[in-house]
């Protein structure tokens, strides 16, 4: 066999061939292998053996890695359509402490009494909260959930007195079920309806084609805003949801992004409310934000507030200490106003579902649809909707995302946890990031007593079918008989990630070639002849 190499052929010839490199990662993704692995050291303490071990990246982008975004969306489709039309209560009952768990609670028990004699004596009681904080912990790797003593942060609280611009809201007798109504038709068959509902934010300025049609007078600042708190006004919509239901109404939601670069809500509830109800709670519900005013800049430029090891942040010209969070927020009197309000928009979509139908199916492609993808995915090549998005993150740009935020330097007050190097504009959370436009909560949504099982339950169920499939025991696994560490940048016995992709995508063959020939045994066929739906496995 002649090779003929790739200087011999024109330069158009070499360069309509495709990279080595890129055909590998094309085959690695149609096999479904992560193609960013994180390569971990695992140590096994039965027999002491000691391997290099690929673990998936586990993205959730297609950007980063589409294998494990697939397998992701998978996962969340799953969980969402167990749990949409439960017919039972999910059973969630905690377990009985056991003797270990007793002890160390008793023991801290214990130390606290110690810890309070000697703060009452005047004492020093430094070394004793160190011994109570190593207690809480080991009380928490010993299998207990929570602490013993709760937050020991205070909150704050303000008035409780609805805003007079927002409609009240009916308030059903609590009944102690997640479950809706069930209704019985003439021919005797039970139905048990659910909820697909669709909430987005108000209007900015007149849009055509996803992008303003006049910039200068769209608000940029509200919709900067509105995009900062929208997970918060997801949580009071789902607070005056329960209270006007009458039970503990459990959901499913995905935030995704409009095409006007909005993020907006898509909803699966368990149960079912009247159309005009749900539309009452929505307009019902809002979102005030206490924080100090952050209208007008104090400062800016080079005259920025200078660090000072001792008191914190202060003014360039004056010295003066800029007020802290705590005295920001203590300012702020009864007859303060919000620094912002958020509400839902007009355009409220309420769809019945049943279980089954393609209706339902649909709806839960829909959910998923987004979840690989980030908010900034939403652009398209257009030019004017990525000026849209310039703006927008413009806006965002010293807008304060959290109470910890470095834009708050800007309007004269230390963020919250203050430390040196901070710079107003230069916020690294992700609600300043491009990609996200300002929304920095989670993209999937979902209430604890969903499904009764939690992400991992659902990948272990997925890792269950598949030995069962292939003939192996699905044995549990001792979460102690493995020590995992990770291995540093360059180290000589990791392989390149080529090798890596190469061993798994042959691993990937192997399975796919007999979980064929387990099938054509079972149908009594050739195994070449279910090629084809092996590869799909």
């Amino acid at each position: 066999m002649t090779h003929v190499h790739d200087r011999a052929l024109p330069r158009a010839v070499r360069q309509a061939m495709p990279m080595a490199r890129d055909v590998l990662e094309e085959v690695a993704k149609l096999h479904g292998v992560c193609i960013r692995p994180v390569p971990l050291r695992r140590l096994d303490m039965v027999t002491g053996k000691s391997e290099i071990i690929d673990v998936p990246c586990g993205a959730v982008l297609d950007s980063k890695c589409p294998p494990c975004a697939k397998r992701n969306r998978q996962l969340r489709m799953a969980q969402c359509r167990e749990g949409w039309h439960l017919g039972t209560e999910p059973a969630i009952t905690p377990d009985e402490p056991n003797e270990e768990q007793r002890w160390l609670v008793e023991f801290r028990a214990d130390m606290q009494a110690k810890r309070d004699t000697a703060e009452q004596a005047g004492d020093d009681t430094t070394d004793l909260d160190a011994v109570l904080s190593g207690l809480d912990v080991e009380i928490n790797a010993a299998g207990v959930r929570g602490s013993v003593t709760g937050s020991a942060v205070p909150k704050r609280s303000r008035s409780t007195r609805r805003r007079q611009d927002a409609p009240d809201l009916p308030k059903r007798k609590m009944t102690n079920t997640t479950l809706g109504r069930t209704f019985t038709s003439t021919d005797g068959k039970t139905y048990r309806p659910s909820l697909f509902v669709t909430l987005t934010l108000p209007s900015y300025g007149k849009i055509r084609d996803g992008v303003p049609t006049d910039p200068d007078t769209y608000d940029y600042r509200r919709a900067a805003r509105d995009a900062l708190h929208f997970s918060k006004l997801v949580d009071r919509f789902v607070q005056n949801l329960r209270r006007v239901a009458g039970y503990d109404v459990q959901y499913f939601a995905a935030v995704e992004p409009q095409k006007r670069l909005a993020p907006h809500l898509h909803m699966a509830i368990r149960g079912t409310l009247p159309r005009t109800e749900i539309k009452q709670i929505v307009a019902a519900t809002y979102h005030q934000v206490w924080w100090p005013q952050a209208d007008e800049a104090r400062f800016d430029g080079d005259q920025l507030p200078v660090w000072d090891e001792e008191a914190g942040y202060l003014d360039p010209i004056t010295g003066e200490v800029l007020a802290t969070w705590d005295e920001a927020l203590d300012s702020l009197d009864e007859d303060a106003e919000p620094l912002h309000v958020i509400r839902f928009g007009d355009q409220v979509d309420v769809q019945g579902v049943l279980a089954g139908t393609p209706d339902a199916d649909q709806c839960i492609r829909y959910l998923s649809k987004y979840l690989t993808k980030s908010i900034g995915d939403a652009l398209d090549d257009g030019q004017a909707q990525r000026e849209h998005a310039a703006r927008m993150v413009d806006a965002l740009r010293y807008e304060p995302c959290s109470p910890t935020c470095p834009n708050w330097l800007r309007y004269g007050v230390q963020p919250k946890n203050a430390k040196p190097g901070m710079q107003p504009g230069r916020c690294r959370s992700k609600a300043h990031k491009p990609e996200h436009l300002g929304y920095g909560g989670r993209r999937v949504l979902v209430s604890r007593k969903w499904s009764n099982k939690t992400l991992a339950e659902h990948r272990q169920d997925r890792r269950t079918w598949v030995l069962e499939a292939l003939g192996q025991a699905n044995e549990p696994t001792d979460p102690h008989r493995y020590i995992w560490r990770p291995l540093p940048a360059g180290d000589a016995n990791v392989p390149p990630l080529a090798v890596r992709l190469l061993r798994t995508v042959a691993e990937r063959q192997r399975w796919r070639a007999h979980l064929r020939e387990l099938e054509a045994r079972a149908a009594g066929q050739d195994p070449s002849a279910t090629e084809d739906m092996g590869r799909a496995a």
